[in-house]
């Protein structure tokens, strides 16, 4: 199960914040070197502050390992067929890493391993970056290829995790007031991405838009026919972000007369810093300054039932369907990539290879 990660406690910030900034696939920077270790020592003390205001550290690893043991249960009780269940935490910029959950692989004697992104829209600079980092971690601790692969690179459209996040925005509706309960905007928010990535046709974009409007489809279907946008949170550093921007567009509706908004965390299944701070706290205090007197905020799915069934569902369609590769993952962007992931595609396709080969 991959994921980024967070900080266990305040004195992982640095590091963690340093992985992000050096990593060339999620943001890149001339000098990244020094000009990311710059912006990470910058913000570490503001950042620091936030995870204390959350409780110390992110909860993300907690929200996945319940999410891994009860998807395993579940494939335990329902596809028993296919052997024992096991889930390992890779994360991108933390422990648990990536290399960490290898390494327990290998020491357990796994022999077939699903990598999961936890990522249910794709882009290179968070399931791309999981996965050259897995393929870098592969080719160094097990050189002689005894694992054999699979993947499962997106899911944003399933109609489980639909149905979820439909389940989650339809209860804060159910709060609003009377009056104002049919035509409160929702506000559907994703983490930004530097329009760099965007312009070489990164996927990100377009599948974040599909998951909204499968989700406000599922809405309609129940009644629920509230106005709604789609906006981007959390830029950071020097390069021209995605927008609109989540914090302009609450000052935005606050500006004219909006006294309510529902706001959904779109690109995120469990609570972390972007939630429980950017949204909560940040962009509460956003609201309250602009006039909004219900803001409200659906929660996440964290250790909702129907979402963790939704990922025992998605990997039992993996096994049932004889692990395929979506052709998505096999298609380079049509701008320039690095060589990294060149190799990295090369390495998944001869996976599937060898799978359709095995029969």
């Amino acid at each position: 199960m991959m994921n980024m990660g967070g900080p266990r406690t305040l004195d992982d910030v640095g590091p963690f914040l340093q992985n992000i900034f050096l990593d060339r696939d999620i943001i890149k920077l001339p000098a990244q070197r020094l000009l990311g270790q710059f912006i990470a020592n910058r913000r570490v003390n503001k950042v620091k502050d936030q995870y204390r205001q959350i409780g110390g550290g992110s909860p993300i690893e907690k929200w996945t390992r319940i999410q891994g043991e009860g998807m395993v249960d579940i494939l335990s009780r329902t596809k028993p067929d296919a052997g024992l269940y096991s889930y390992y935490v890779g994360f991108r910029y933390t422990e648990p890493s990536i290399s960490t959950a290898l390494e327990s692989m290998v020491k357990d004697g796994i022999d077939h391993v699903i990598a999961f992104t936890q990522y249910q829209q794709y882009s290179s600079s968070t399931t791309g970056s999981n996965f050259n980092e897995l393929y870098r971690a592969q080719k160094r601790l097990d050189p002689q290829s005894k694992l054999r692969w699979s993947f499962i690179d997106r899911w944003g459209s399933h109609p489980q995790l639909i149905a979820a996040f439909a389940d989650r925005v339809e209860d804060q509706v159910k709060k609003l007031t009377e009056g104002v309960r049919h035509t409160t905007p929702i506000i559907f928010s994703a983490h930004s991405l530097p329009l760099n990535v965007v312009d070489r046709g990164d996927t990100y974009v377009s599948e974040v838009g599909g998951t909204v409007a499968y989700v406000i489809d599922e809405l309609r279907r129940r009644g629920v026919n509230n106005p709604y946008r789609l906006t981007w949170q959390s830029a950071v550093g020097p390069l021209r972000w995605l927008g609109p921007q989540t914090e302009s567009a609450i000052e935005a509706y606050g500006s004219i007369g909006v006294k309510s908004l529902v706001m959904v965390p779109i690109a995120f299944t469990s609570d972390h810093i972007e939630t429980l701070f950017e949204l909560d706290i940040e962009y509460g205090e956003v609201a309250e300054k602009a006039g909004i007197s219900q803001y409200l905020r659906a929660e996440a799915l964290n250790d909702y039932a129907p979402f963790i069934g939704a990922l025992a569902t998605i990997v039992k369609e993996h096994i049932d369907c004889g692990f395929p590769t979506n052709p998505q993952l096999l298609l380079p962007d049509p701008g320039p990539e690095s060589e990294q992931t060149v190799l990295t595609r090369k390495w998944i396709a001869s996976q599937n290879e060898s799978r359709l080969a095995s029969g």
